[in-house]
């Protein structure tokens, strides 16, 4: 329970948050780490796309210890996250149609290929036509979004639709419109975003399901170590090797 501070309210509607996922979520992170397994197996690549703070997530899963080592980021310039000056031009960016199919185009995305996109609202033309023109291309999408916010605010897209509507999986994280835990009654502004916390927990709870769907397949998982322990460089260069045509952050 909460000591009564702000921080321990904060840890614990994060907490709460994270518990919701587990028990409402399960199905669908079981799914989408076979997608992911699915794809691993069959000789597929593996992508991750967020823009402005939604881009942490995808990050957090691209070359990381313990992940999966054919996760790529699948950059979007402008939009990758707040280093862009001004930093409002990002989310400016988000809402250009055409963006994510030139995008695509000059991607190395392929059919048989998976895309894990994030995106909080999911309302913005740039995560629907990323969806949308994936899967026109033959590429299986997993969603990463706030479903509530389909029923709360309007599509952005000219179609009138979400990120939700165009995946293969859907994955929510059930934070709340605004993206804020806490109020007081002498702060004029709801503040305390949760939403990076919930979401990388939710994708690193894929990529565990998916190298353990791949081991049950008999197939060992291309998991990298970390740098910083013995051996570990030496792993990870057997990996690069073995899978180097669907490692494109080296290249």
């Amino acid at each position: 329970m909460s000591d009564g501070t702000l921080s321990g309210q904060f840890l614990d509607a994060a907490i709460d948050l994270l518990r919701r996922v587990r028990d409402e979520e399960a199905s669908s992170v079981e799914a989408a780490g076979n997608l992911l397994a699915d794809t691993v197996a069959s000789g597929g690549r593996l992508f991750a796309f967020g823009a402005g703070h939604s881009s942490l997530a995808a990050q957090d899963v691209v070359y990381r210890a313990g992940g999966l080592a054919l996760m790529n980021l699948l950059a979007v310039p402008g939009v990758v996250g707040v280093d862009v000056m001004p930093a409002t031009l990002g989310s400016a960016l988000e809402r250009v149609d055409g963006l994510a199919s030139a995008a695509l185009e000059c991607s190395p995305l392929r059919a048989g290929d998976a895309l894990v996109i994030i995106s909080l609202s999911g309302r913005n033309a740039l995560p629907v036509e990323m969806a949308m023109a994936a899967r026109a291309l033959g590429v299986r999408v997993i969603g990463v979004t706030s479903v509530a916010y389909a029923s709360q605010t309007g599509s952005r897209h000219s179609s009138g639709t979400y990120l939700k509507d165009h995946c293969d999986v859907v994955l929510d994280s059930k934070i709340a419109v605004g993206d804020a835990e806490l109020t007081l009654d002498t702060v004029p502004a709801p503040f305390a975003p949760a939403s990076t916390v919930v979401t990388a927990a939710i994708l690193q709870a894929v990529m565990a399901t998916a190298a353990g769907a791949l081991t049950d397949r008999g197939i060992e998982p291309p998991l990298l170590r970390s740098g910083n322990v013995d051996g570990g460089h030496e792993w990870n260069r057997r990996v690069f090797e073995e899978y180097a045509e669907r490692i494109f952050y080296r290249r």
